[in-house]
């Protein structure tokens, strides 16, 4: 085997770990099955008598993806499931969230989950400040 055709496997592994890298960190590209943004305007739902919601805002529907409220009055969601991940945004109390999975990451008072959101921006929130609604999140 030449020298030339060594350096160009090499060149050719390279290139195809950095695509799987690339993939593996950029989970914003994926499809939430939505087809939206994440926008949570009240404006855009309606609620009903028994507790259930239509419109836009309902889209909480999708059986693939948990549920959750933000149980804190500031919530970081950030880019990977720790303290030190980037602050992508900032959820609110009582926020509706979706949660494609859970993941164990940095502790948050005792608690070592932490839930991957798709509104709008996919961001990781510590399960410890989001209260789950019906179905559990599976894991990642």
């Amino acid at each position: 085997m030449s020298l030339r055709s060594v350096f160009a496997r090499v060149g050719i592994v390279a290139a195809g770990g950095a695509l799987v890298t690339s993939a593996a960190v950029t989970p914003a590209l994926a499809d939430d099955g939505w087809g939206g943004s994440g926008d949570q305007s009240a404006a855009s739902s309606q609620q009903h008598e028994d507790g259930s919601e239509s419109g836009h805002g309902g889209r909480h529907e999708n059986p693939r993806l948990a549920r959750g409220i933000v149980t804190a009055s500031e919530l970081n969601l950030r880019s990977a499931p720790n303290r030190g991940g980037q602050v992508i945004r900032v959820a609110h109390r009582g926020e509706r969230v979706s949660i494609f999975c859970k993941a164990p990451g940095q502790p948050v008072q005792g608690n070592h989950v932490w839930y991957l959101l798709t509104d709008g921006t996919w961001a990781w929130g510590s399960a410890r400040y989001i209260k789950t609604i019906g179905t559990p999140p599976r894991w990642c």
